[in-house]
């Protein structure tokens, strides 16, 4: 799954780290991009020498370069990355966009809601923080099944953290 939880058990902090799934690493792409290239410019092979491979030739360079840009666009805008640091008095999620400012929350532990909208929201199992008067989305980009499963975890993990901080 594209997050990772991490525990500091001597202070009591858990941080989790979510980030968007990559399924076309750099490599990928640039192979795809000189495929597509490849196979756009087998048919011009035969107009070699001829002045319409250069009437033609501009028209297969804009495509190339449209795909190039729609996956490198693709690529930047998967760029984010959500840290949400619990410990056992304060609560903090910190986003960073991949372009615009970075955005951050915070709340006392004690006061924060995890609440999972099925249905409403602008993906299904949509999950929120509430507290300190806001609400958060937290993990929109995850699948459903991913989303379902971290509801579980923020749940059980804030659970902890309120146990600990009334035994301490």
């Amino acid at each position: 799954m594209p997050y990772q939880w991490s525990e500091e058990e001597r202070e009591s902090i858990s941080t989790l780290t979510l980030w968007p799934h990559q399924s076309l690493p750099p490599r990928g792409m640039a192979a795809f991009v000189l495929a597509t290239f490849t196979m756009i410019s087998l048919p011009l092979f035969g107009l070699l020498g001829t002045k319409l491979l250069w009437a033609l030739l501009p028209f297969l360079l804009i495509a190339v370069f449209g795909i190039w840009y729609a996956l490198n666009r693709s690529y930047t805008d998967r760029r984010i990355l959500e840290t949400l640091t619990i410990s056992d008095a304060h609560t903090k999620l910190h986003r960073l966009n991949p372009r615009g400012q970075d955005q951050v929350w915070e709340s006392n532990t004690y006061w924060v809601q995890t609440t999972l909208h099925p249905t409403e929201g602008p993906v299904p199992n949509y999950i929120t923080l509430k507290g300190s008067g806001r609400d958060v989305e937290i993990g929109s980009f995850l699948s459903e099944e991913e989303r379902i499963a971290l509801y579980d975890e923020l749940r059980s993990c804030f659970a902890r953290h309120l146990t600990h901080a009334g035994s301490t």
